[in-house]
């Protein structure tokens, strides 16, 4: 394998989770204020504040490539904002909530393991990072579960 292209491939696979983690924190952010249950929302701030350390260590490893991250696409951002306040208008349970962020756990889930497998030439230790917040996110869901 050449160096270029795990370089390459390192990099694109952070920039891909730091983009992943500034989604699911304005996710979370979106729908704290929305929380009524105390368990909820100790479960999205616990889960916020691991994104958020994680997000520490993306920044670290993306600084010695030289690269700033990246920020999630901004259509996606805003699609998730609208779909979030209407429903949350619409309905203000915390099951509402659970279920939203389900979604997003979900979503999540399944492009940073796309993203795995796109760029399988990244190194170890950016494989481990993108592996944790696979982790976090599937954590969420199962543990909101008895919100839904």
């Amino acid at each position: 394998m050449d160096k270029t292209t795990a370089d390459g491939d390192t990099v694109k696979l952070l920039k891909e989770c730091d983009a992943g983690i500034k989604m699911g924190v304005f996710a979370i952010e979106n729908v704290f204020d929305n929380v009524k249950d105390d368990g909820l929302r100790g479960l999205l701030k616990d889960s916020k504040n691991q994104h958020e350390k994680l997000k520490d260590e993306i920044l670290s490893q993306l600084d010695k490539h030289n690269d700033d991250g990246k920020n999630p696409n901004p259509m996606a951002k805003g699609m998730s904002w609208i779909k979030t306040n209407m429903k949350i208008a619409a309905d203000d349970d915390d099951s509402v909530v659970a279920d939203l962020i389900t979604d997003g756990c979900n979503m999540g889930v399944k492009s940073l393991s796309r993203y795995l497998n796109q760029y399988s030439s990244a190194d170890t230790q950016s494989k481990d990072i993108t592996k944790r917040l696979v982790q976090i996110e599937e954590n969420l869901a199962s543990n909101i579960r008895t919100y839904l």
